[in-house]
């Protein structure tokens, strides 16, 4: 058995990279557009990136898809360990998840900058405190016009929110280790931020956004 149990936790966290490094936002430019997003704006496959570029249908499905990616494979791992008290188990899973997306093997280990699969992963393990960060996400982005600084804002208000509430200490942790995974991925947009390049998401696609 205790084999067994070991092959189905070493699939899981197989499955959850592989999951995480599907390239949602390059599928949705190379399908809508046939273009490489990597090609236009900020130059990242992420949400941020290619709702600038292609507009808010095709933003919104890549912000679904790799949402998903996040909470599909922790939710499993919740469904199936948590109730054994193996809280590592949907921790490293979630965590696998948006190493994939970050680090994802189908774009030569470049892909985004892990916000929205992160989302979906804190959706399944903290879901009280990410509708806090949720929450903060959106009034800072109405005031600042960028998704970045909504994003680094919900990034540190989720593990204070989970401290600050109790939850299991593992998943508090995570989310705080998260948080300084998301500044590193940001450390680009922050440079711009300082010099007053960053794009707003209001920033209008280029009208040359079509099939080379």
């Amino acid at each position: 058995m205790e084999i067994i149990r070991t092959i189905e936790i070493t699939a899981l966290m197989v499955i959850s990279y592989i999951l995480g490094g599907v390239p949602s936002g390059y599928i949705v430019g190379k399908y809508s557009k046939g273009i490489d997003i990597r090609e236009y704006g900020s130059g990242n496959p992420g949400t941020a990136n290619v709702y600038r570029i292609l507009g808010k249908w095709a933003g919104i499905t890549t912000f679904s898809a790799d949402f998903l990616k996040g909470f599909v494979p922790t939710m499993i791992a919740m469904g199936f360990y948590l109730r054994a008290g193996h809280w590592w188990i949907p921790v490293t899973a979630g965590a696998i998840a948006i190493a994939g997306h970050i680090w994802t093997p189908f774009l030569c280990f470049k892909g985004g900058k892990g916000v929205a699969t992160s989302a979906g992963v804190f959706a399944a393990i903290l879901p009280i405190p990410i509708l806090g960060a949720l929450t903060v996400f959106i009034i800072t982005v109405a005031i600042t016009k960028h998704i970045s600084l909504g994003s680094m804002a919900a990034s540190i208000v989720l593990p204070i929110l989970g401290f600050a509430l109790k939850s299991p200490l593992p998943l508090s942790i995570m989310a705080l280790i998260v948080c300084g995974l998301i500044f590193y991925t940001h450390i680009p947009n922050i440079r711009r931020i300082l010099s007053g390049k960053e794009l707003s998401y209001k920033h209008k696609k280029p009208e040359n956004a079509e099939k080379n």
